[in-house]
């Protein structure tokens, strides 16, 4: 093949790359095999013969295990200086990425007497398609084969023999250069434009999780849909604990993002599209190049960074606030359902997948230290924290105690029964009617007549007038102070309040915002060990 075409795909002047050179005699053979982050990131397995290096990319790369079969593509012959390169070849030039010496060392054929014989076995089986060798590198030894396909002469096959170094283990994890001790994504630190760097390492980080033996133990199936969230308990207080890990508590809409094939499902834990609302959400989620079913919150934040729950629920119509989806959990990824792994190793997952864009945030956490996190949180007007334990699985549709939610103030999620007649200046309503379901029984937790703006009172009346029937929602009909009117128990609002009264009323209970997020049949009681809502 020659260096004819190596040359013509580069420019010498703007890449690090070495010029064709003068072949070398008299030495043994040697091999060379680069990881590479071009367009896609692959290996390139490069062996010495007739004063070149002979080349083909191996997609997935070479493996111990003589039952795999990789797919092999022979490119055009590299200059034998490329066997010590390693580095950054700049963004617009041929292969533009990062590059490393993944395994290097010298070569021969299994039946050869001395060099020349060596040599000329090799040529053999390259012009007949069927090339058999033993590497002796530092990562890759015994014998392989390389045996052509097809009529096109470029597709191969890499296979490896039965041999005393045959393993089923996978060495693709050992990611480092055999020379500088660099990855990809520490070669990538030596140069480059920052937009370039990012997209490379997104590029890097999605490969070697695809290549991880973290996956070996999560079970081959298809992917799950209108996937149902876990729930967290609500604690009482923060603790410490070496044993668990503690996140925020996003103040925003709880979203389930299922993404395969460059589609995006994004909807609620009560399976409510979110798409629509949140375009942007999905728009950026179809950006990510893998297949996964994603757990997190989405929010926007003022400019201070705070979550702000009233610019989430208008920001289809202002677009005011910046709008995040923080990611905390991964569920499935590339064919392989990982709600069994422990939760610290599908965070570790996640957090090398997870690209790096404006509208996609991993949702990071701290060990131990629960006591210490929970006054910062509350320090900085947060909502709270959730406590998981790292070894917790991913339980769908369960609240389970091996994650507990921990809030900065008492709140209370209730469904709206009715509203009392207002006294005094106010207008639409008095005070709002109150109830916690207890299976498929509503039950009575108070009334709030505080919290209410101006365009609160307006809102929420214009929202119950259609839903106003005769008949009290609640078994036992409450007191109120003023004449109640009744409606059908569909909005959840959250409110406020000090603490419980022994017949389970809320004390000073003051009106938050409703909860549009929610579904009526879903509030209960969220008293502290029993139930709540994430």
């Amino acid at each position: 093949m020659g260096l004819k075409e190596y040359a013509s795909k580069r420019r010498f002047e703007k890449t690090p790359e070495p010029k064709p050179d003068v072949p070398h005699e008299g030495r043994r053979l040697v091999f060379v095999v680069h990881k590479h982050a071009a367009r896609a990131l692959h290996y390139d397995l490069r062996l010495e013969l007739e004063g070149v290096l002979k080349s083909w990319a191996v997609p997935k790369g070479p493996s111990l295990d003589p039952s795999v079969k990789r797919l092999a593509v022979m490119v055009e012959d590299h200059p034998l200086d490329y066997r010590d390169f390693e580095g950054v070849i700049p963004e617009g030039n041929y292969g533009a990425g990062s590059v490393i010496i993944w395994d290097r060392g010298f070569y021969r054929h299994p039946s050869a007497g001395d060099e020349n014989e060596n040599e000329k076995l090799l040529l053999d089986g390259l012009r007949k398609g069927d090339m058999k060798f033993v590497l002796e590198g530092e990562k890759l030894r015994g014998e392989f084969a390389l045996v052509r396909m097809g009529k096109d002469g470029k597709s191969w096959l890499l296979l490896k023999k039965k041999d005393r170094y045959a393993s089923k283990g996978e060495i693709l994890q050992e990611n480092r250069s055999v020379v500088s001790h660099k990855t990809l994504e520490e070669m990538l630190e030596a140069g480059g434009q920052k937009s370039f760097k990012q997209k490379k390492i997104n590029q890097i980080r999605l490969h070697e999780a695809k290549e991880s033996e973290e996956l070996h133990d999560a079970p081959v199936k298809p992917m799950p849909h209108n996937i149902k969230p876990m729930l967290a308990t609500l604690a009482r207080e923060p603790f410490d604990h070496p044993d668990w890990v503690f996140e925020v508590k996003w103040d925003g809409y709880r979203a389930i993002a299922e993404m395969r094939d460059g589609d995006v499902a994004l909807y609620s834990r009560n399976l409510l599209s979110l798409q629509q609302k949140f375009s942007p959400i999905a728009d950026a989620l179809r950006e990510c190049r893998f297949d996964a079913v994603l757990d997190g919150e989405i929010v926007v934040v003022d400019d201070r960074g705070h979550p702000d729950f009233q610019l989430l629920q208008n920001y289809q119509k202002s677009g005011n606030g910046h709008l995040l989806y923080y990611v905390f959990d991964l569920l499935y990824f590339q064919g392989h359902d990982l709600t069994g792994l422990p939760l610290l190793r599908r965070k570790e997952i996640l957090k090398k997948i997870l690209p790096s864009a404006p509208k996609i945030k991993y949702s990071d956490h701290v060990w131990k230290d629960g006591v210490l996190f929970f006054t910062v949180v509350r320090e900085k007007g947060l909502e709270g924290i959730i406590a998981k334990h790292a070894q917790s699985a991913y339980q769908m549709g369960i609240r389970s105690r091996q994650w507990l939610k921990v809030k900065t103030r008492l709140t209370q999620e209730g469904v709206i029964a009715g509203f009392t007649e207002p006294r005094g200046g106010r207008k639409c309503f008095g005070t709002l009617v109150l109830g916690v379901f207890q299976g498929d029984e509503l039950i009575y937790i108070g009334h709030s007549g505080g919290g209410f703006g101006a365009k609160d009172l307006q809102e929420i009346r214009a929202k119950l007038e259609p839903l106003i029937r005769k008949e009290c929602p609640f078994k036992v009909r409450p007191e109120t102070n003023t004449p109640a009117t009744w409606v059908k128990p569909e909005l959840v609002c959250e409110i406020s309040l000090s603490g419980w009264t022994e017949d389970a009323v809320m004390r000073h209970p003051v009106f938050l915002r409703l909860r549009e997020d929610k579904t009526a049949r879903e509030v209960v009681r969220d008293s502290g060990g029993e139930g709540g809502n994430l």
